[in-house]
């Protein structure tokens, strides 16, 4: 079961122009029916505990991912939904499939579990959670992993590792279609894609069209090691975009966003421009063998914009390859 991406909108930012804490909702709920009216196949949330430094100030707002996807799930009919991507120090992991699963009773069918191996130490030390090493916390994934999948599609769950364990887990009722799609986030060609290639029904990666090339190689590598078939796997990249009528409007919008402190390396990866042209970056990604993207908008309570987003795009990654 390859996971339902082509084209994700990514939200991980919730403070909004005039936008209070009681209204701030029924925002989200319009931002993710004009998405899903408009072209993008699923609806994406960070998994954070405070804002993140490359996105907005710390003290900016947060929600618990998962919570706010089950009251969206409620109130949109068609896209998909998941984390992008949980990380796997905050919950046992047989409790977040039993959330996933829960998610996917919400929403008719329409959740993915998406997994990673965590990173934001501040986060961890606020709110009390242990940050092992790197390792340990590849270790913590690959036991979550396999806890998951027996989760969705076993009547009881057992297993014993050596950080988890579970013994005879019931999750019932199973999900809609039997098991859930599997997304693992990042772009490390050792540890991160030989996961995927063993467990994931989709990666999520970075870069630009060549870089993807290259860990796409590097994924086709570590299938042919498990004897996996490449081609189960959902190939999507994560990424920025502004976009507007004119070139010149969404270049003001990179502007914007540089004054306001992205750094310029992160500034180089934003997909800009008028839709041909935004169209036209994002067939790039499709020739190298990206089959979704997942992308940010910084001003996506613009409902016009996210609009425009997904009839520029919708149609690039009408379906997934294969």
């Amino acid at each position: 079961m390859r996971a339902p991406i082509t084209l994700d909108l990514h939200l991980p930012n919730f403070n909004y122009p005039d936008t209070g804490p009681d209204q701030v909702f029924e925002r989200l709920v319009e931002i993710a029916t004009t998405a899903e009216d408009s072209g993008f196949s699923s609806i994406s949330l960070m998994d954070h505990l405070h804002q993140i430094p490359v996105v907005g100030p710390q003290t900016n707002w947060m929600f618990e991912g998962n919570t706010m996807l089950a009251a969206l799930a409620a109130r949109t009919s068609k896209a998909s939904l998941g984390l992008l991507v949980g990380g796997v120090t905050y919950r046992n992991p047989a409790l977040h499939a039993k959330v996933a699963t829960t998610l996917d009773i919400i929403s008719g069918g329409r959740a993915w579990l998406g997994l990673g191996a965590a990173w934001f130490e501040d986060e961890h030390r606020a709110y009390g959670f242990d940050f092992p090493s790197l390792g340990t916390r590849f270790e913590l994934l690959e036991e979550a992993l396999q806890i998951s999948r027996a989760m969705f599609t076993q009547e009881r769950a057992s297993f014993q590792g050596t950080h988890f364990r579970v013994d005879g887990a019931l999750n019932n009722p199973k999900p809609i279609r039997g098991d859930i799609p599997i997304v693992i986030g990042g772009s490390g060609e050792r540890k991160t894609l030989r996961l995927v290639a063993k467990y994931a029904d989709g990666c999520n990666i970075f870069g630009d069209p060549a870089q993807a090339r290259h860990l796409l190689d590097v994924l086709e590598g570590h299938c042919a090691d498990v004897g996996r078939d490449p081609g189960e796997i959902a190939k999507t990249r994560l990424g920025i975009l502004a976009i507007a009528p004119t070139h010149e409007a969404a270049l003001a919008k990179v502007e914007f966003l540089r004054q306001l402190g992205m750094p310029p390396e992160r500034l180089s990866t934003v997909m800009a421009g008028d839709p041909d042209s935004v169209a036209e970056q994002a067939t790039a990604f499709l020739d190298v063998g990206i089959e979704g993207l997942a992308l940010s908008i910084p001003d996506a309570h613009d409902l016009e914009t996210v609009a425009l987003a997904g009839r520029t795009l919708g149609p690039v990654f009408a379906a997934p390859a294969g």
